[in-house]
């Protein structure tokens, strides 16, 4: 019978480095699938949108940075359940996990309505706050209300696909974020462009030629769809999660309390860094519109070299979190090290492959030459920090996965206020875009470079106590986490994992 290493994992029974390495892969593809999947649904929403013209394509662009601060949130608020359940889940303590899971449903669904109804205030003052020109400021808001209406979707998208990953089930979600990007083309079809436009052979298709607002709502109907196929897949399927009878949903304040302290860091994370990333949309508007175009096409170009390592970081959480939550603090540095040198390896690749196919990447997004050029610069500029920026992007999942959420959240403050965003407002005026990537290729490094410094120390790891007593993470490093004492019962009946 062939042995589960996550299994083996869970049991305390050793792994070699070849088993690490095997398990990191094994499960690092399938969110690697999801993770570009999404952003090639991002790339069909430009690359459908920059056919409208150099003016609509403007338009999603100036927004982008503010949609990412919404879904940032949702991330957020998601990822602290995500991080207990996978501790709960490598303890053996399943009740626990199932109640989490709960928990999340219900808490996170709320907090999506009420950023739904703020996003939705927010859309038409937009365009304006961004310093945008008027003739963008219809199609700009058109599209952010229909993102805003679609926020609960993503919502309850995170926390389903991010509890079966804190379970060790990257599979499903994989192959529903697959699903979501032909959904999303579909959609686009239909709701972009105007009856006829598109055609398959001699039968022209129907479409409703909402422009803007139409990529939007395609997108947020294909996320919606997903949504609710994961929601049904956890809450019925799922051997770990699935709902049993006998088991109410229970408020636990103690579990709440430290899902806020893993939470909160990483929501203002989120807000500093999309924060930033509107201050730069509002350097680069006044340079016009073939700027902001060559801006977004560039960010959303870019993203297809940066989502694996976005892939690996959803396994180093699970793992890592796993390791803690079965008591083995060694496991869980030694696979920490392991998923990072991987996204490093990996970032390596695909920076070259960016730097390389810069001019193709740029022209399947628009058909502008002027464009065109400028994107490629700037990509060629962004391609060196890939390396580093993969190894703070898998680094981060592994001080998730342990809790610590604070410091990485100051490495980032730093970082991206101290160095990114002045020195992209210093340049602007005298090189333009290019001078604009160029600060943020130099911010990225120094990120990367303060992520592996704290790799290397042993600050970031729970830190074991006498006897088999729980081990804890600081407040000052994200909040209390917890494995359960020796000899204690799960809360499923099975005996915890002693700690190591």
């Amino acid at each position: 019978m062939k042995t589960d290493p996550l299994a083996q994992l869970r049991a305390g029974a050793p792994l070699t480095t070849r088993q690490q390495l095997s398990l990191t892969l094994q499960l690092s593809w399938p969110a690697i699938m999801a993770q570009l999947a999404t952003i090639i649904m991002q790339y069909i929403d430009a690359a459908m949108v920059g056919r409208l013209g150099a003016a609509q394509a403007a338009a999603v662009g100036l927004v982008a940075s503010t949609t990412w601060l919404f879904g940032g949130l949702s991330y957020a608020a998601a990822m602290g359940f995500n991080v207990l359940t996978a501790q709960r889940v490598g303890g053996g303590r399943l009740a626990e996990a199932r109640n989490i899971l709960k928990q999340a449903l219900v808490l996170c669904l709320g907090f999506s309505v009420v950023m739904a109804i703020l996003a939705a205030a927010l859309s038409t003052p937009l365009p304006g706050i961004l310093q945008a020109d008027r003739d963008i400021w219809q199609d700009a808001s058109a599209y952010f209300l229909v993102y805003s209406l679609f926020l609960p979707a993503l919502q309850l998208n995170n926390v389903a696909a991010g509890q079966l990953q804190a379970t060790g089930n990257m599979r499903t979600p994989g192959i529903c974020m697959v699903v979501m990007c032909v959904l999303d083309v579909v959609f686009n079809t239909l709701f972009i462009f105007p009856t006829g436009t598109v055609r398959l052979g001699s039968l022209a298709l129907p479409g409703a030629g909402l422009g803007t607002a139409g990529a939007a709502l395609g997108t947020g109907l294909a996320e919606l769809v997903i949504a609710l196929y994961l929601l049904y897949f956890v809450l019925r399927r799922n051997p770990v999660l699935r709902l049993q009878k006998g088991e109410p949903l229970r408020f636990n304040r103690a579990q709440l309390c430290t899902i806020l302290c893993i939470a909160a860091p990483v929501a203002s994370e989120r807000v500093i860094l999309t924060t930033a990333q509107i201050v730069s949309t509002a350097i680069v508007a006044p340079l016009g519109t073939v700027a902001i175009a060559a801006n977004s096409f560039a960010v959303t170009a870019e993203s297809l070299c940066y989502m694996p390592a976005y892939g690996i970081q959803s396994a180093a959480a699970m793992l890592v979190g796993q390791s803690v939550g079965a008591g083995r603090r060694q496991m869980a540095r030694r696979l920490g090290w392991v998923t990072v040198l991987l996204g490093v390896v990996i970032m390596v690749i695909t920076g070259g492959l960016l730097y390389l196919l810069a001019p193709q990447m740029m022209a399947i997004l628009t058909p502008n030459p002027d464009i065109i050029a400028l994107g490629t610069r700037v990509l060629r500029i962004e391609a060196f920090a890939e390396p580093l920026f993969g190894a703070s992007i898998v680094a981060g999942g592994v001080f998730q996965g342990v809790g610590s959420t604070l410091i990485p959240t100051l490495f980032n403050l730093g970082t991206m206020w101290g160095i990114r965003i002045p020195l992209a407002w210093l340049a602007a005026p005298r090189w333009g875009l290019p001078g604009v990537w160029a600060a943020m290729c130099l911010e990225l490094c120094v990120r990367g470079i303060l992520y592996l410094i704290r790799m290397a120390g042993k600050r970031w790891l729970p830190v074991p106590e006498a006897q088999g007593a729980a081990h804890t993470v600081s407040a000052a490093e994200g909040g209390p986490l917890s494995t359960p004492p020796e000899g204690e019962m799960a809360g499923d009946g099975m005996p915890a994992v002693k700690n190591r």
